[in-house]
């Protein structure tokens, strides 16, 4: 309550030392998350999106995971979705009435066509958010069979239609109600755990490496030849000419490089193996060096 009479440096010490508590929250729901988690995999498996929705801070985090999978795992950008009530202009400028709309996600969910292996998850930092429950709501009753969860900051009931509650007890902001800290925080790192793990388990990563990148540009070019190079053995120009080889394909250099085939032998025996770049190497010969 004394939080205007800090000096700086006090500023700086409360809010870092109210942060720690971000970190105490994930750990608390990590069985929950896994949970979740081991529900969505199967799903987007056989074809399904993870979809998140959300108002205010919590949408526009929900935006920003969905945006960051496609340039890092190389999947279509309709595999992971984010909707955030009063649209894409919510996301510069607050649009704080469309989350009172119960029905307000009910227009993009239909045009999205949900099928029973979809996963919709609902972000709300106080769990009340008409909009997020509404389309949790609007999601079970398109497609009973699909995954629907809320991810909130509060004890709250689990709502109605939602199979999973993920409860981040972040506690009380240093600023009341400034959910775009803590509450915000917790909320990212949640959905940084759920979208990776999705991706790892979908085999778009091997070792601890984002082997489904494609170099589109100078930065990815420069990291696909460090990951090639890591998993080949081959110096900078080697990996730089497997890449050239494989059309830019991180995940193609490497199975040319391990295996000694061609491009057109790696994109075939990688189909073969559901695009698992673990099952192709499986049986290759160690690397000369790391």
């Amino acid at each position: 309550m004394s939080l205007h009479t800090l000096s700086i440096a006090g500023c700086v010490d409360l809010i870092t030392e109210e942060d720690r508590r971000v970190h105490e929250a994930m750990a608390r729901a990590k069985p929950a998350l896994a949970a979740l988690i081991s529900d969505i995999v199967p799903r987007f498996l056989r074809g399904g999106r993870l979809i998140y929705v959300g108002a205010g801070t919590s949408g526009r985090l929900g935006v920003l995971d969905a945006s960051e999978a496609p340039p890092t795992f190389q999947i279509d950008a309709g595999r992971i979705v984010g909707i955030i009530a009063g649209g894409d202009g919510a996301l510069r400028k607050s649009s704080e009435g469309a989350e009172d709309d119960t029905n307000g996600a009910r227009d993009t969910l239909v045009s999205l066509g949900l099928t029973e292996n979809d996963s919709v998850i609902g972000l709300a930092a106080g769990g009340t958010t008409p909009y997020v429950l509404g389309a949790i709501r609007l999601a079970k009753h398109a497609a009973p069979g699909s995954l629907a969860a809320l991810i909130t900051c509060s004890e709250v009931p689990k709502p109605a239609g939602a199979d999973h509650l993920i409860v981040l007890e972040t506690g009380a902001e240093v600023l009341t109600g400034s959910t775009r800290m803590k509450a915000g925080t917790a909320t990212k790192l949640a959905l940084n755990t759920i979208s990776t793990t999705v991706m790892i388990q979908s085999g778009k990563v091997y070792e601890n490496l984002m082997v489904d990148l494609r170099a589109s540009n100078d930065k990815l070019r420069d990291r696909a030849a460090r990951i090639v190079s890591t998993l080949t053995g081959v110096d900078r120009q080697g990996a730089i000419t497997l890449l050239d080889l494989a059309r830019g394909s991180a995940k193609v250099a490497v199975v040319m490089g391990r295996l000694g085939v061609d491009s057109v032998a790696a994109e075939a025996m990688l189909s073969a193996a559901g695009e698992r770049l673990d099952v192709v190497l499986s049986e290759a010969p160690p690397i000369r060096s790391r």
